[in-house]
């Protein structure tokens, strides 16, 4: 990961994320890089963008891990996903979108985890994976929660569809990733 980012462009995002959510409530279209924005963070990187209601619950949240894009670009993708397409939740009405509050997990890449007694609950999220099944937590999630880290590997397993403890299994893969994680006031 680069420096981090600053707090102009943190802010930045964050109006980004929702101008593109209602823009696409509104209008029906996504918001284009170069012509509906100017470049804001050029470098390549994953982010999801989580929405939450008044009360502080979820109401949509997806991202990409790796990211082929500018990372303003994958923001303003992944807000209007996040808005309309989490399978979780009905999409997002344009007389909701005042109310919910945004966030942004902008990414590092994941990497392989050597030594499971190394993951920090908060600092690292984590991403479990076997055959065709994966499953992905923020590192913001298990302080949430309240887990440790044991019952957060277990948590990312059931996220993925396997069995809590799958994670101790030797065809189990587990990646980390760390995140910078920002969000619009309460």
């Amino acid at each position: 990961m680069g420096a981090p980012l600053t707090l102009q462009v943190r802010g930045d995002l964050l109006a980004l994320a929702r101008r593109a959510i209602r823009v696409y409530l509104t209008e029906g279209r996504r918001l284009q890089r170069g012509r509906d924005f100017a470049p804001l963070a050029p470098e390549a990187r994953g982010a999801f963008v989580t929405l939450k209601t008044p009360q502080g619950e979820l109401r949509g949240c997806i991202g990409m891990i790796l990211a082929s894009a500018p990372l303003d670009e994958t923001v303003a993708r992944m807000a209007v996903a996040a808005a309309v397409e989490d399978p979780r939740f009905a999409p997002v009405a344009s007389g909701e979108l005042d109310g919910l509050r945004i966030e942004i997990s902008a990414l590092t890449l994941p990497a392989p985890v050597t030594d499971l007694s190394a993951i920090e609950v908060g600092r690292h999220g984590l991403i479990v994976s076997r055959g065709s099944r994966r499953g992905l937590l923020l590192p913001q999630v298990a302080p949430e929660w309240g887990w440790g880290r044991e019952e957060f590997l277990d948590h990312t397993c059931l996220k993925a569809g396997l069995p809590a403890g799958s994670w101790r299994e030797p065809e189990t893969r587990v990646e980390w990733f760390e995140a910078e994680v920002w969000s619009e006031p309460e």
